[in-house]
């Protein structure tokens, strides 16, 4: 017979480790080696290995005597009725339950609400509708519950009848001895599928599936200040009676302008202006989301100056208010110059010195 593991060593934890994380360590190790999730043929070794590691290391009093005396001041001290029969004043399937929620000596699932699957939807919008947002209109394929029969997949006029496999629960328990203690486990009804409930007469348009594919008008709203990604529309996936229906995913992307860039609640703008004006000073009209706007350019401007516009950018989901605008001035020296031009420069030149 092999010797037993250090039960900390089973665990992954210390003597110092605090219960509470004693306990998550255990939640983790059984949800992988417990025998209805783990098929293999040592998670049934596992699972007694570690439950039992965790039904002496929970135990104050029992902790004490295994770290005074190792497994032979445990073993010949108590049973294992002992060991998995009250950790802390609470019966081993307490502790189970604790873990795995009530009913939780196997069972993992079962009678779940059904959900249906998320849909993906892509679209593009303009810099505009981040501006102001857009009204979205689509005609989505797509799982629908039957009208004919409300969902209930039974013949209108007739009602699904109760179980007679299962009573009614949807699930089939069994009872399972491993050594130390019995495990209850539930395997959904292969007769209703889980259900509780059969159709003697099925819906003659959804076949009794209470479902079917067809399509469906959404309408829903793309918020100002969106920024490409993807964004969830609650509900409006693939239905599914008596579930929880899917989401619908919009995968959005803001189409590149033809004269700003974005970034976050700011736009940038290029204009651009002769050197003249720049030496001199000039008003200019440029382009806003809003329409036009007239700014004025100081005399002495220099390339790469920068006007903001407050308020002139866009708004973004995470914050208030709109952004600015930024008009980056881009002063244009003339590549070819006449006689006069010329001369009119050199003279401008020699003024100066």
């Amino acid at each position: 017979m092999a010797a037993k593991r250090d039960y900390y060593e089973v665990l992954g934890v210390s003597k110092t480790t605090p219960p509470d994380e004693i306990k998550q360590q255990y939640r983790k190790l059984a949800l992988k080696f417990h025998p209805d999730r783990n098929q293999s043929s040592e998670s049934a070794e596992h699972f007694k290995e570690i439950s039992e590691a965790y039904g002496v290391l929970s135990d104050p009093e029992k902790k004490q005597v295994y770290d005074q005396h190792g497994h032979a001041g445990v073993d010949g001290r108590y049973s294992s009725e002992d060991i998995f029969g009250g950790s802390q004043g609470r019966g081993f399937e307490s502790i189970f339950e604790s873990i795995f929620g009530r009913g939780g000596m196997g069972g993992f699932g079962f009678n779940q609400q059904q959900r249906g699957s998320d849909l993906l939807y892509e679209t593009s919008v303009t810099l505009e509708d981040v501006l102001r947002g857009k009204k979205m209109e689509i005609n989505l394929q797509k799982t629908i519950q039957c009208d004919t029969c409300s969902g209930s997949g039974a013949k209108p006029g007739t009602n699904r009848m109760a179980c007679r496999t299962c009573g009614g629960q949807g699930q089939i328990r069994q009872t399972r001895n491993m050594g130390f203690t019995s495990f209850v486990t539930a395997t959904t009804c292969p007769a209703c599928k889980g259900q509780g409930s059969i159709i003697e007469t099925p819906c003659s348009d959804c076949k009794g599936h209470g479902k079917k594919r067809g399509s469906k008008t959404i309408t829903f709203n793309i918020p100002p200040g969106i920024d490409s990604g993807d964004y969830t529309v609650p509900g409006e996936g693939d239905e599914i009676p008596d579930g929880t229906n899917g989401d619908l995913i919009v995968r959005v992307r803001v189409q590149p302008h033809s004269k700003f860039n974005r970034d976050g609640k700011d736009i940038f703008y290029d204009h651009d202006v002769s050197m003249v004006d720049a030496a001199l000073g000039c008003e200019i009209i440029v382009p806003t989301l809003d329409g036009t706007e007239k700014i004025k350019v100081d005399s002495g401007s220099q390339p790469n100056t920068i006007i903001k516009l407050k308020g002139k950018g866009v708004t973004h989901v995470n914050y208030r208010g709109r952004g600015d605008q930024f008009v980056r001035i881009v002063v244009n020296v003339p590549q070819k110059l006449n006689k006069h031009q010329k001369k009119l420069l050199d003279e401008f030149q020699r003024a100066g010195d």
